[in-house]
């Protein structure tokens, strides 16, 4: 079965871990999801990530960030989706 979302799977399953305190999150890996990671390991919201392949399947492991026992990102949504467009101008 196709996901419809990806992008928005992959920030549901962030927020869902941050909110039981998981020090890792694992979800299935694409190149999109592997740049955003990057993005936020790079803006200081996340330790890191990895990917990993196990039996012909990527998956990518985020290590969440928490400070005073609070996760970093406190919100986190998609504001552009597939059925609701919104382009940015430069």
């Amino acid at each position: 079965m196709s996901m419809s979302d990806p992008i928005a799977d992959m920030l549901t399953r962030i927020r869902n871990a941050q909110m039981v305190d998981k020090a890792i999150v694992a979800m299935p890996s694409s190149k999109v999801k592997a740049a955003i990671a990057q993005v936020l390991k790079d803006e200081g919201y996340i330790d890191g990530f990895q990917v990993k392949t196990e039996g012909g399947k990527s998956q990518l492991e985020i290590a969440l960030k928490y400070y005073a026992g609070r996760p970093v990102i406190e919100r986190i949504e998609r504001v552009s989706r597939p059925g609701l467009r919104i382009y940015k101008g430069a």
